[in-house]
């Protein structure tokens, strides 16, 4: 593919954040067409990878794991508990929290879905070299780590 020539609005900074959006939409696309078949957005799909790993969860510490907004996770958690993926369960000790998990059929589909996803996060970061990743996951912490100190 033919690059566009660099005009003087372009700085290094701009093209470089380009690119990292651009390649981050290209690669969370490719991980994540294994959602389509099973009717999973990627947010729902994030819910359920969380409770997977970490087990229940408060709705306010699932958005921050998967950086959605409380008002947005309500509604993915919302959409997950009609297709009966999740439930809300109200909190013994302060009946105004509810812990979200995952329902057994929630569990099974996650279950079925996760390796596929492994997997597939493997084939595409294993373009990059083991040093290559490494390297990257440093600036990208760099960079959140520099942005969160703001």
């Amino acid at each position: 593919m033919k690059q566009p020539k660099k005009t003087k609005k372009e700085t290094l900074e701009m093209t470089s954040f380009a690119a990292l959006q651009r390649s981050a939409s290209i690669v969370a696309g490719e991980v994540h067409k294994i959602l389509g078949p099973h009717n999973l957005t990627v947010s729902q799909f994030g819910v359920m990878e969380a409770l997977y790993i970490y087990g229940p969860m408060y709705q306010r510490d699932l958005a921050e794991q998967i950086l959605k907004t409380t008002g947005n996770i309500t509604t993915v958690i919302d959409n997950l508990e009609k297709h009966e993926l999740v439930k809300r369960v109200r909190e013994v000790k302060d009946r105004r929290y509810f812990q979200v998990i995952l329902t057994p059929e929630g569990d099974k589909l996650i279950r079925k879905i996760f390796p596929s996803h492994v997997k597939r996060v493997g084939q595409v970061m294993d373009l990059l070299s083991p040093e290559e990743q490494e390297e990257f996951k440093r600036l990208c912490l760099k960079l959140e780590q520099s942005i969160e100190e703001k």
